[in-house]
């Protein structure tokens, strides 16, 4: 018993020195590394991937949370503003999922708290999947493959809208990106990032870039107001923050996005007018900051700024339950011009 409690004590004493000396080679920089996500509940999420990608989730049974948020284009569909039930025309940009764990709220104006409660949104929004709750929850239970799933899952064959978006929230949880040049960089390797790449992050950083656009999503940890030295000129309605506070302060303060993946992301802004990384860092420059850059200047930080695209998910497409003579038919052509 002796000789063991001493093994382990060693043991823990190596780990500890090695995270110790782990910490002590990444560079004290206000973008922080990003670090892989292992889940405690692996099951849940294979349950949650399937639903992610659930066309049945819509009316129209042929939108899933993929459509706007696509995996295989940088977690977003590329759009000014997304295009939901109806062929309605959404109000804003779709942000990212990807990293989007690491954010402090959900949405452009923070109005869900986290992963869970922003996942039950868009399932019922007119403009987006357009299925009210109650429904959906009809159209999973009539499937016998969900049934047994989320019975192996929560331990219940009734299921609920909170299962259904926990489930989608722990695989989201995963769709993080690790492992970018910029985070290699971080980690020591003085080689990771090019001379033009480390002067655009030098003067990303000196021209107060990372005030907002800090810790390891380079973004979504505050809200900021869009316009502070001008203002930003928009046809979009959106208000932002002060939809949701109701103070008028707020008005046109957006949580700030990430730019971890941002090449993949166009276009930007949260009404989606920036085409281009270098339109969007002119317009940031004069915007924010009141600095008008060079062109010189504007490559070097989108250089830099691409050094921030990490390892993407690797999936396999689910193989979905095939629905029941039960199951509730989708009408794509509900109400068609």
């Amino acid at each position: 018993m002796k000789t063991t409690a001493i093994s382990l004590a060693l043991g823990l004493a190596v780990a500890a020195v090695g995270a110790s000396a782990l910490a002590s080679t990444v560079r004290d920089e206000p973008i922080k590394p990003i670090e892989p996500y292992v889940s405690e509940h692996p099951e849940k999420v294979q349950l949650g991937k399937k639903l992610f990608f659930e066309p049945r989730l819509s009316m129209s049974g042929i939108i899933s949370c993929n459509t706007c948020h696509n995996l295989s284009r940088g977690g977003t569909d590329n759009l000014k503003t997304s295009i939901g039930h109806k062929w309605a025309a959404g109000p804003v940009n779709a942000p990212t999922v990807l990293n989007s764990s690491l954010a402090l709220a959900q949405f452009w104006d923070g109005r869900a708290a986290d992963l869970q409660e922003q996942a039950a949104g868009p399932i019922q929004a007119d403009i987006e999947m357009g299925m009210p709750h109650a429904l959906a929850l009809e159209v999973l239970q009539s499937i016998p493959g969900y049934v047994d799933e989320f019975e192996s899952v929560f331990g219940s064959r009734e299921i609920t809208l909170d299962m259904v978006t926990a489930a989608i929230a722990e695989f989201e949880e995963t769709l993080v990106t690790p492992n970018s040049r910029f985070d290699q960089w971080l980690l020591g390797d003085d080689d990771a990032l090019t001379a033009d790449e480390l002067a655009g992050y030098k003067l990303f950083k000196d021209s107060g870039c990372t005030v907002c656009h800090n810790g390891p999503a380079a973004g979504g940890t505050s809200f900021q107001r869009m316009g502070v030295m001008e203002p930003y000129q928009t046809t979009s309605p959106v208000e932002g923050r002060a939809a949701v506070t109701g103070i008028d302060a707020d008005r046109f303060s957006f949580k700030v996005p990430t730019l971890r993946n941002v090449e993949y992301t166009y276009p930007y802004f949260h009404d989606g007018e920036a085409r281009t990384l270098e339109e969007a860092t002119d317009i940031m420059g004069r915007l924010q900051l009141g600095r008008v850059y060079e062109e010189q200047e504007i490559n070097q930080i989108v250089a830099f700024l691409k050094t921030l695209t990490g390892d993407m998910p690797q999936l396999t497409l689910p193989i979905l339950p095939p629905s029941s003579n039960d199951t509730p038919a989708p009408d794509p052509y509900a109400d068609a011009q």
